[in-house]
């Protein structure tokens, strides 16, 4: 915070927008954790016959994911130039201290997936996907808008073309569980995985860190932005997801994938509104005619970023009307998610610790989210009341500033 009675007015000013803009970002990145972990811990299906889908499921499943992805695209974007993106040795300093971030993020995402747990980690795909967008960090606003609408178009129907041929392979390629260290004796099947037949597949979700990149470039602090932000996001997110249902319901899409899984009884309709990861998406075009979660297509990939856009539009305003107040209203928020990647690794390592085992006497899912969420909110509000880097997110740091580095003298 700035000191009233001693800054200067445009100093103040300056402060103010900084300071916005990154308990903004920090909070929408708190809001993914909390989300990623409520559909970790919490039912996304009710136990019946029918799978009806829980407002967990209908809420987050889908969009907390893309949105900590998004917001991975946005990070890149501020640390490397903001508005004016990078040239020349900058540009060369900026990837190497990305490709050994990545680095750090893959090696923890490794040994997580040597873990049992019911959890889809998302950090190998994650590190991947930071590697896969290093030539595009040097681009400005416009070609990068131009790439990102692209790729959310052609990357669904290129994945739908490609995702049959590996996963007729024998063995398929096609890993069935979180990537670890023995997958790395298979890259073939690994890299398969990773980019088309995972959970997370890079090929379509790298459109989410493109998006995070235009959104990153743009100028953040102005408030038009962040109305613009806001509104867009939440217009787009709806048509996208109304053409989805319209298309799948209203024009016969869903009564034709149904009748191509040759079993009635198969619960399509639920699976559409929560979650297709898994499903082998062949066979029909109208695969890609829907929005559903985790499902890749177009529609899916508009609506989720276009949720994030929002997200992140709502957290920067909250962000400046707390200036505005003289208040940190996204403190509990904000500290969760400077601090991602140490908070995410406890978390998924707090799960497998209890994978397959009752839940202690007298607690719920319910009650199990609420300690560990409100854990995670107490931990990140203090380190960033200390001014602390989390653990991860130290050693991050630091594989990023020496891939930066350049001795003196050299251009």
């Amino acid at each position: 915070m700035t000191s009233r009675g001693t800054a200067s007015p445009s100093r103040t000013a300056k402060d103010t927008t900084k300071t916005t803009r990154l308990t903004g970002i920090d909070a929408a990145r708190g809001l993914a954790l909390l989300g990623m972990m409520a559909t970790h811990l919490l039912p996304t299906f009710e136990a019946d016959a029918q799978l009806t889908p829980t407002w967990i499921g209908l809420t987050f499943s889908g969009r907390a994911a893309a949105l900590f992805a998004v917001l991975a695209g946005i990070g890149l974007a501020l640390s490397t130039g903001k508005q004016r993106p990078p040239e020349g040795q900058e540009l060369r300093g900026a990837r190497r201290g990305i490709a050994l971030r990545a680095l750090v993020i893959a090696v923890v995402g490794l040994f997580l997936g040597g873990l049992e747990v019911n959890v889809a980690v998302i950090l190998v795909h994650y590190a991947v996907l930071f590697l896969c967008v290093l030539p595009f960090i040097g681009l400005s606003i416009r070609p990068l808008c131009a790439l990102a609408a692209g790729w959310v178009i052609g990357s669904p129907v290129l994945a739908y073309l490609l995702r049959p041929w590996l996963l007729a392979a024998s063995p398929p390629l096609q890993l069935r569980h979180n990537p670890n260290w023995d997958d790395l004796a298979t890259p073939g099947r690994l890299l398969g995985d990773i980019f088309l037949t995972g959970y997370y597949p890079v090929l379509q979700w790298l459109s989410y860190l493109l998006i995070g990149l235009v959104i990153g470039r743009l100028a953040l602090t102005k408030l038009a932005v962040q109305v613009l932000l806001l509104a867009g996001g939440t217009v787009v997110a709806v048509l996208s997801k109304w053409l989805g249902v319209l298309m799948m319901s209203e024009w016969g899409g869903k009564e034709a994938l149904q009748a191509q899984l040759a079993d009635p009884r198969y619960p399509l309709d639920s699976l559409l509104q929560v979650n297709l990861a898994g499903v082998e998406q062949s066979g029909s075009w109208w695969w890609l005619a829907g929005s559903a979660p985790h499902s890749g297509t177009t529609l899916d990939l508009l609506h989720t970023s276009a949720v994030a856009a929002a997200v992140v539009g709502a957290c920067l305003l909250l962000g400046r009307l707390g200036e505005w107040l003289s208040l940190d209203l996204l403190l509990p928020l904000r500290g969760a998610g400077a601090m991602t990647l140490s908070l995410y690794t406890a978390h998924v390592c707090l799960v497998a610790a209890m994978y397959l085992q009752p839940l202690p006497a007298g607690w719920t899912e319910e009650g199990l989210y609420a300690a560990q969420a409100l854990t995670a909110v107490l931990i990140g509000g203090s380190f960033a009341a200390l001014n602390w880097r989390g653990p991860l997110e130290w050693v991050a740091h630091a594989a990023s500033e020496v891939g930066r580095y350049q001795r003196a003298g050299v251009r």
